[in-house]
């Protein structure tokens, strides 16, 4: 799974692969070595994280540790993670305060509205129907004290749940 997809990005690909086939390993592949990116694949249920840049070795030791029912991190991405645990400085980051009230579903759509999808592409990405998604978004507004989309997203942009993203950028926001 890379982690850099359109739309439903990897890490979320992953938590809904896993909500309707929970015995499938998944292994992370991905250009991105940052905290948030790891511990979010590891937290969706990823089984392991490979860097892109690794060697060949390295993904086969990932695919074996796996398929044995373990666990696998490029050596890069354990080191700096273990360094930063070390030092104290890996704290578990809470959500932003006005987003504490939202499901993880609910930051899931609050995510791809504000990426600019409509609530059909919403719903046929998360397997939901129109009026579900559609009950999202009111519910959402309402939690949020918002009235529109532009709120919304707004909102999301502040809280660091989506970003803008530059042409040619294909690393998947909120990540």
């Amino acid at each position: 799974m890379d982690i850099g997809l359109h739309g439903l990005n990897g890490v979320e690909a992953t938590a809904e692969i896993l909500r309707y086939a929970a015995e499938t390993k998944v292994i992370i592949l991905s250009m991105y070595d940052d905290e948030n990116s790891v511990v979010s694949a590891i937290r969706s249920g990823a089984r392991a994280f490979v860097l892109k840049k690794a060697s060949d070795n390295d993904l086969v030791d990932a695919i074996r540790a796996v398929a044995k029912g373990g666990f696998y991190m490029s050596p890069q991405v354990s080191e700096k993670l273990l360094v930063r645990i070390q030092k104290g400085d890996l704290e578990a980051k809470p959500a932003p305060a006005m987003l504490e009230g939202l499901s993880p579903r609910e930051l899931q759509v609050l995510r791809l509205v504000a990426e600019g999808k409509t609530s059909k592409e919403i719903a046929n990405m998360l397997d939901l129907g129109l009026q579900t998604v559609r009950s999202y978004r009111k519910t959402m507004m309402k939690k949020l004290n918002v009235n529109n989309v532009a709120g919304l997203t707004q909102l999301a942009l502040a809280s660091g749940v989506t970003r803008l993203s530059s042409p040619g950028d294909t690393k998947a926001v909120g990540a």
